[in-house]
C-alpha cells in the first residue's frame, strides 16, 4: 500500500473516531442535528483552550472524559 493511502486511512479513521465522541457524548441530540451549533460549540471550547484558562480546562476534561470511559467499560 502505498504512503498516502496509509496516511488517508490513518486521517478516515481519527475523523470517525471524533465523530463518535461527538456522538456518545450526546451533542447530536442536543443540538439537533445542527451543524452550525456544533461548530459554535467547538469554537468555543477552542477559544476557551488559547486562553488563560488551558491548563484547568484540559485537567478537567481529561478527567470526566477518564470516568466516563471507565464507567461506561465497568458496565
Amino acid at each position: 500500500m502505498r504512503e498516502w493511502q496509509v496516511k488517508r486511512r490513518e486521517r478516515t479513521r481519527q475523523l470517525i473516531e471524533l465523530g463518535g465522541l461527538v456522538v456518545k457524548a450526546g451533542l447530536v441530540e442536543l443540538a439537533d442535528d445542527d451543524r452550525a451549533t456544533l461548530y459554535g460549540a467547538f469554537l468555543t471550547v477552542a477559544a476557551k483552550l488559547r486562553g488563560e484558562e488551558r491548563d484547568q480546562a484540559l485537567l478537567l476534561w481529561k478527567r470526566k472524559g477518564k470516568r466516563a470511559f471507565e464507567a461506561e467499560s465497568s458496565s
